[in-house]
Order: structure tokens, then C-alpha cells, then sequence
């Protein structure tokens, strides 16, 4: 380790180059030295296992399951020996990712947001997990939920990487908030009906809110999208983000927060703060019920919370709230017998035992259907049902459109939530406002 860091720090002293162009530093002593290293140990660990490192983040029991699993990968076979370094969380692994990319001190299989995993794929800093999966008898990818396996691939045709979990956003309610104002769950088919279910369980008077959508524009984005909203144009020229769709939602969402005052939100804070201050209001009985990750499931008691799927926006419409994925993606310079042992724990970690421990424990949503053929996971959701909810959800979800301004348009949709959620400005300025700003970014990357 102490090799690696000093040999990155030559690097960066001899190579005054762009974090991820760092190319023009391979020819030097300094810039091959780290992955030398990596090499000469593996080299002289001949009959040995071949390391693979592994970086990764996520919450603590999230970190703990995957550990495990790495664990159990180690000791299921001789021929590779996984070593995990974890990350604060997703951001900074991107972050050091880049850094160590620069250095020539990158791991050989690293967990990124689908976003992150293509801007390195398209400087073709990624292995195309083609060469591998073509290779592979026990690779189907009509085995995986294709909202998620389909984030990992480019328009031409290559994998720069596979899903290694799937999250999206359920609703929660609380039982006991329902029952006491005569709601009925199976009744929500629509945004409307929560926003009628929020107004009646206020008005118990037991409740401070009737419900909370999670701070930020991601509820925003699915309800609008169950609006047959969209975010670009079919041609891709032109941000649509302030559409009817999306202002009758955003509006919609003022409305409830600010002038019924049946919704509520809970912002700012350090980190994940406002995340379980919105979580704890429910579980404590403020509140009947807030709308949440699939991951948060490790987190909540079942005996006073359940989970629905999220509804459509009217009876017009369908339900497609989005569908994310967190996808492991193995680093092109590692060398062959690395990049070999990354493809066979991935391969291990997307394995239907390995799914059922991690959906089981963790929450988030297992990205291969077979896991629905497994007794352990059948018996499982005899006891806890509300496991299949993001399940069964992600199958029709929708997939965030790829946004060529690295980001940009979801910055706008952020600033705009912010408005229409803190401030109470009227959906149509604060969305106009955002579609000119993420137009400019759009524009300037089509010229």
C-alpha cells in the first residue's frame, strides 16, 4: 500500500496532466511503477490466488452484508482472493476512483452509479464485460431486470458494466395512520388518492402530517414521469422539463406541502440526516407515511410500517417511477488474470444465493429474477411481503434518461424542487427558470 502511494504521488509531481487523460504518463518509470507493483505481487504469488481489489461504499449494514459476501466468495475457491476498500459513499468513491486513475493505482473492480461508470467508459477507461459474458455458459441477461442490466451498456453495443443492485422508491405507510382514517392501502391507485389519504389522516388530528415525500426532486421526477412527462425531446435537442406534465405535478406537490399543509418535508441537515428525521417521523406516529428508498427497508419496523408501490399520477395515466442501479465495472488496466477475477466475483455477487442475502438483509432490490424461483426467498416473503413491493415495481419502472451534460439537467430539477418545496415558488417559474439553465447546458454540448 505504501508503494502504491508513493508511486502515485510521483505520478502526479511528474504528469501535470487532467485527472482522467493521464495517458501521457504510462510511457514513464513513475507512471507504471503502481500497477508494476500490483503486477510483480501477483507474479510472485505464482500457485497462489491473484488479488483483486474491490472499492466500494455504501451504509453500515449495507458494508457489512457485502463484506460477508466477499467472505464466503474468498473461501468458495483457490483461485482469487478479493480484497475490499471502502468509501464514505458513492460520490467519493468516484472521486478517489479519478485520482487513483491519474496515479496508475486504480482497483481492478470498483460499485458506481451507472452515470459515473459511463463518463469513465466513454475514456475508455472500462473493460467491456462482452469479452467475458460472450464466454460465460451461465450468463443470460434475460436473467436480470432489464431496467437494470440495461444501464451498464452504450450506444455501441458494449457492457461497461452490470448491475449489482437495484433501488427505487417506494411508498411506506403507516398502518396505524390508514386504519385510523379509514383508508384502505389497496385504494391508492394515484397521486391524487395520497394527496385525499394525507388530507384525512391530518384531519384525525392525531397525525401532524398526513404524509412526507422525501426532500429533493426524485418523488417529483417519478410522479412526473406517471404523468407521461419527459425530460428531453425525442431528437435529444431540447430540455422538456417545464412541460405541462412537470408543472402540474411540481404545482400539485406546492400545494399539498404549502397551502393544504397535508404534506411535508424534511431538509438540509448534515449527510443522511433529513433522510431519517423523515423516516423517524413516521415510525414515531407524526406522520401517516413518507416516500422512500427500497434500501430504507433494513431500517424500518414492519409491525408499524408497510410498503406499496408507487400509483400512477391520475386514472389517465401509468405508474413508471424511475428505477436506478448501482453496477460494479472492472477497470481496463488491471491486468488480464485481475480483470478475470473481478468478472468471476461479480459474477459471484449477482449469483442468486449471494441475491438473497443481500436483498434479505440490505433491502435494495436483487437484479436477477430467478431469485423469485429460490425457496429461501419464497419463504422469506411469506414473512415479509413488503420485500417484493420495489421488486414488482421495478419491472414496469422507468429508466432516467442518459444526460449528455453530465448531470447538469438533474442540477436544474434540484434547484427548482428546492423552490417549489422550501420556498413555495409557483412550479411554472421555478421549472421555466430550470429549463433555461439546463437548456444552455444541453446546447452547449450539442455545439
Amino acid at each position: 500500500m505504501l508503494k502504491k502511494m508513493i508511486s502515485a504521488a510521483l505520478a502526479v509531481l511528474l504528469c501535470a496532466t487532467s485527472l482522467l487523460n493521464a495517458t501521457g504518463c504510462t510511457a514513464t518509470n513513475a507512471g507504471k511503477s503502481a500497477q508494476d507493483s500490483k503486477t510483480t505481487q501477483t507474479s510472485a504469488n505464482d500457485g497462489k490466488k491473484t488479488t483483486v481489489e474491490f472499492w466500494y461504499a455504501g451504509g453500515k449494514t449495507a458494508v457489512g452484508v457485502i463484506q460477508d459476501i466477499v467472505d464466503k466468495y474468498n473461501k468458495s475457491q483457490d483461485k482469487y482472493e478479493v480484497k475490499t476498500v471502502t468509501q464514505a459513499d458513492y460520490d467519493e468513491t468516484y472521486q478517489k476512483l479519478q485520482a487513483a486513475i491519474a496515479g496508475n493505482s486504480a482497483p481492478d473492480l470498483v460499485l458506481l452509479s451507472p452515470s459515473a461508470a459511463r463518463t469513465l467508459d466513454e475514456k475508455n477507461l472500462l473493460a467491456d464485460l462482452n469479452e467475458y459474458t460472450k464466454k460465460d455458459d451461465t450468463f443470460n441477461k434475460d436473467d436480470l431486470i432489464s431496467a437494470f442490466y440495461s444501464q451498464g451498456t452504450n450506444d455501441k453495443g458494449g457492457q461497461f458494466a452490470l448491475p449489482a443492485y437495484g433501488t427505487t422508491q417506494v411508498l411506506y405507510y403507516n398502518i396505524k395512520a390508514f386504519e385510523d382514517a379509514g383508508v384502505d392501502p389497496s385504494s391508492i391507485k394515484t397521486w391524487q388518492d395520497l394527496g385525499d389519504a394525507a388530507k384525512k389522516i391530518k384531519a384525525t388530528g392525531k397525525y401532524e402530517y398526513g404524509w412526507e415525500p422525501m426532500w429533493g426532486p426524485d418523488n417529483m421526477i417519478d410522479a412526473a414521469l406517471s404523468n407521461g412527462a419527459s425530460v428531453f425531446s425525442k431528437d435529444g435537442k431540447k430540455v422538456t422539463i417545464n412541460s405541462k406534465q412537470w408543472v402540474e405535478v411540481f404545482e400539485q406537490f406546492r400545494k399539498w406541502i404549502h397551502d393544504d399543509k397535508t404534506m411535508a418535508i424534511h431538509s438540509g441537515g448534515q449527510g443522511w440526516e433529513y433522510w431519517y428525521d423523515t423516516i423517524d417521523d413516521v415510525i414515531q406516529n407524526k406522520a401517516g407515511g413518507y416516500t422512500g428508498s427500497s434500501g430504507d427497508q433494513a431500517d424500518l419496523d414492519f409491525s408499524i410500517v408497510q410498503a406499496i408501490e408507487q400509483p400512477a399520477w391520475s386514472s389517465a395515466t401509468e405508474s413508471k417511477p424511475t428505477a436506478g442501479a448501482q453496477t460494479m465495472s472492472i477497470l481496463k488496466s488491471s491486468s488480464d488474470a485481475e480483470k478475470q477475477g473481478a468478472y468471476d466475483f461479480l459474477r459471484y455477487f449477482m449469483s442468486v444465493d449471494s441475491q438473497v442475502e443481500w436483498s434479505t438483509t440490505v433491502g435494495y432490490v436483487p437484479v436477477n429474477k430467478k431469485i423469485m424461483e429460490d425457496d429461501t426467498y419464497q419463504k422469506y416473503l411469506e414473512d415479509h411481503p413488503q420485500a417484493v413491493v420495489p421488486f414488482n415495481q421495478a419491472k414496469h419502472a422507468s429508466i432516467y434518461p442518459v444526460d449528455p451534460t453530465n448531470g447538469q439537467v438533474h442540477d436544474a430539477l434540484k434547484v427548482a424542487a428546492d423552490k417549489v418545496e422550501i420556498d413555495n415558488v409557483p412550479a411554472k417559474e421555478a421549472l421555466d427558470e430550470a429549463q433555461k439553465t439546463a437548456q444552455a447546458a444541453l446546447d452547449a454540448v450539442n455545439k
